[in-house]
């Protein structure tokens, strides 16, 4: 990787911080996307998976599998903070994740792949929408014309600030938590201040609720029977001191280490919700939403990632995982070995998530470089 490759690249991830769109709207995203890889000629162009995905496919000389490495288009909906002259231009959306940095790691990936091509097989680079909000990763798998580039192997890395730069977190077995948005909504029937009992509140059940359902998922240890329940949104009635309220929301995310334990977690806390609005003869409705499946690393895909960790110099480490914190990265493993390296952005960088994060630059050869070394031992 030249220095007019980074620097090119580092302007691609520039402009991409520039214009961040959210989960399910990144159509100019993709559009960069194909403008900046399109010199690397790849052999097959996919456009529109699961709404706005691209996929990029380059065929080696001779028959072989196929390696995916995945990035994400979506920003979040968040202000940033920053003084950086690439900072967003779009008021309350920010590339806050380091989705922008993701794919530049795979537009430099894609130059080292075609200056020195592997062996045989196919590198398939998936820019995937919608992580953000779980539905990216299903939406591209039910997509009838990604089946026709279906990989052998699915690859990923994610930037971890904490996390020393040179280093690099990997562990075989579980490395995201399912999780699910549960959003319930009760309706009773207002009154004047003066005559509550005259309505119907939902009150008392919104108070009954709230220490019911986060005794479900007490947290603690990541064993397999980890739940966590946390409330996230309540809302009850108008802001008027007049008016005794007649509806509520309450808004909850239910995590488990394993995609198993979550049925039963959704099923306890539905059953309390229904019994708290039937006690009080208030109506229920209930819709799940953000929901992502674990993430579990495969033995050999891990096996894959941890020999480019160690060809490329990064200092491997263990500990730490599984993250309490969702990826929708892991429903690929429905389909192949996968495994997802986290990347070091350094301990004092901002958090993911923060209005000043902003990716290191600096990882952009290093990510490259370890996917150009993973593919190596699969396609050489």
């Amino acid at each position: 990787m030249t220095e007019t490759d980074l620097a090119e690249i580092r302007a691609f991830r520039h402009d991409l911080h520039r214009h961040p769109e959210v989960s399910g709207a990144e159509s100019k995203t993709a559009a960069r996307v194909l403008a900046h890889l399109a010199p690397t000629r790849p052999d097959h162009v996919l456009t529109g998976l699961g709404g706005h995905g691209v996929a990029l496919a380059y065929d080696m000389a001779a028959p072989g599998p196929t390696v995916m490495i995945r990035a994400e288009l979506d920003a979040l909906p968040i202000t940033e903070l920053s003084e950086a002259p690439h900072a967003s231009s779009l008021p309350g959306t920010g590339h806050l994740c380091g989705h922008d940095g993701h794919m530049a790691i795979l537009a430099a990936t894609a130059r080292l792949i075609r200056r020195h091509p592997p062996a045989r097989g196919r590198v398939l680079l998936l820019f995937q929408p919608a992580e953000e909000t779980g539905a990216g990763a299903a939406a591209v798998l039910a997509d009838l014309a990604f089946g026709g580039v279906a990989p052998d192997w699915a690859l990923s890395l994610h930037n971890m600030p904490g996390l020393p730069r040179g280093a690099a977190l990997l562990a075989e077995g579980p490395a995201n938590c399912a999780s699910m948005g549960l959003r319930l909504s009760f309706g009773g029937k207002t009154a004047h201040a003066a005559q509550p009992e005259t309505g119907l509140s939902p009150a008392t059940a919104l108070a009954r609720l709230i220490p019911a359902l986060t005794a479900l998922g007490p947290g603690g240890a990541m064993g397999p029977d980890f739940r966590l329940v946390t409330i996230t949104h309540a809302r009850l009635g108008e802001p008027a001191f007049g008016i005794a309220p007649g509806e509520a929301e309450l808004w909850a995310t239910l995590r488990s280490r394993d995609d198993g334990p979550m049925a039963a977690l959704l099923a306890e806390a539905t059953a309390l919700a229904q019994a708290a609005a039937e006690a009080d003869g208030l109506t229920l409705e209930i819709s799940h939403h953000d929901v992502f499946a674990a993430c579990a690393n495969h033995p050999q895909a891990t096996a894959v990632l941890e020999g480019a960790a160690q060809a490329t110099g990064l200092a491997l480490r263990t500990d730490g995982l599984p993250f309490r914190a969702s990826e929708d990265f892991g429903r690929f493993a429905a389909l192949c070995p996968s495994a997802m390296l986290f990347l070091g952005a350094g301990e004092g960088h901002p958090a993911l998530h923060n209005p000043d994060y902003d990716f290191p630059d600096a990882l952009i050869a290093e990510g490259a470089a370890l996917f150009d070394h993973a593919i190596r031992q699969i396609l050489d």
